[in-house]
């Protein structure tokens, strides 16, 4: 690829192949694949990044909300999409657009049978999610009296797939809390199974639980940030290719002279003479106000350059002062060769954070396609 001569998002999609490939390896064959394109692809964007997927023949799509479900299909996505938090006032224009909801409490359930019977639906796709721990959304076990007896009550919804969500499957300092988890869910789908008399997909483990939980995988998985790169562990994270990698250029060189400020604030005073360089992106191109202050690092010429001040909205400074460069070369804000984990980590978040972060006036470019 040419040197960046702007702030853009770069997306390998031969890297995204590859982590779809190595977490389906991970499965049993027959075990169908959820890919979560939630938030915008986790940062990177979600038609293409969909279609991709859907033409690798990933067995189903998650969105978090209606609106993300609907972009998709106008997007030209014909396989199935659940919608993993959807709201009533949505639940219209998710039928009119065949999503299939995730439906998780008491008032959910009912309010969507409602609106069936308002749509002249039946036998419509839904499913049902279980909490177990992570104590979030989800139907608690001695709900199932209650699920069932609405189901019985009308022919408008069929259960497509019964979920859950592991709480702690990245860590095995949690393995106790993960396994009673999956023992919970097996014994809940067993009794409601027993009861609905016919068997749902059952489907409980996320990216890490894919890793570390294979006894787990049950009918199908889903996976978010594995897609996207990341294995959420040291040893895992070789397995992985970051999909995306966020440049910028530099646009001007400034001396600053000992006493001189720098930024917003004054918030960097120099007690000597130094070299910056100002990027053109900013907090609201999610590079946040945490990172400013000499806590996060760009890449240069192979060399990190720490943001000195305050991160400003449009712009950062960073400190080139032992760095041979010029205006207009490229910067590497994160991307393969430089973690967005560890950037992630000098502001004390995680990289679903940052990735995500990433603001949709930057430019996405797309290579490997």
């Amino acid at each position: 690829m040419p040197k960046a001569q702007e702030t853009l998002l770069e997306i390998d999609l031969k890297a995204l192949k590859h982590n779809f490939k190595y977490l389906k390896s991970r499965l049993n064959p027959k075990t169908k694949f959820m890919a979560v394109v939630k938030a915008y692809a986790y940062g990177n964007e979600s038609c293409q990044i969909a279609n991709y997927l859907q033409n690798l023949n990933a067995d189903y799509f998650a969105v978090a909300y209606v609106n993300e479900g609907v972009t998709l299909r106008k997007a030209g996505i014909t396989k199935p999409i659940l919608v993993l938090h959807p709201q009533a006032v949505s639940f219209k224009t998710l039928i009119e657009n065949n999503l299939e909801p995730c439906l998780y409490n008491k008032k959910i359930l009912t309010e969507f049978i409602k609106a069936l019977t308002t749509e002249y639906q039946e036998n419509y796709p839904v499913h049902i999610k279980f909490n177990t721990g992570l104590n979030r959304l989800g139907f608690w076990q001695d709900d199932i009296n209650f699920i069932i007896n609405k189901l019985n009550e009308t022919k408008k919804i069929t259960v497509k797939s019964i979920l859950s969500h592991l709480a702690a499957s990245e860590d095995l300092n949690e393995k106790n809390f993960s396994l009673n988890q999956i023992e919970t869910f097996k014994s809940l789908t067993k009794n409601f199974i027993k009861k609905i008399g016919y068997r749902p997909m059952l489907h409980m483990c996320n990216t890490s639980g894919i890793l570390n939980y294979p006894e787990a995988h049950f009918d199908m998985v889903r996976s978010g940030i594995g897609l996207y790169g990341f294995g959420n562990s040291e040893e895992e994270n070789k397995h992985f290719i970051p999909i995306g990698t966020l440049k910028t250029v530099i646009s001007q060189i400034h001396t600053i002279n000992k006493g001189e400020s720098v930024g917003y604030n004054r918030a960097y005073k120099s007690n000597s003479t130094i070299k910056t360089a100002t990027l053109p992106i900013g907090h609201a191109d999610g590079i946040g106000r945490e990172y400013g202050k000499g806590k996060g690092f760009v890449i240069i010429n192979g060399e990190r350059a720490y943001i000195i001040g305050n991160v400003c909205m449009d712009m950062v400074m960073v400190n080139v002062t032992d760095i041979d460069c010029n205006e207009g070369d490229e910067v590497i804000i994160f991307g393969p060769n430089a973690s967005a984990e560890t950037l992630a980590e000098t502001a004390n978040t995680i990289s679903y954070e940052i990735i995500t972060g990433i603001s949709q006036r930057v430019k996405r470019i797309f290579t490997g396609c």
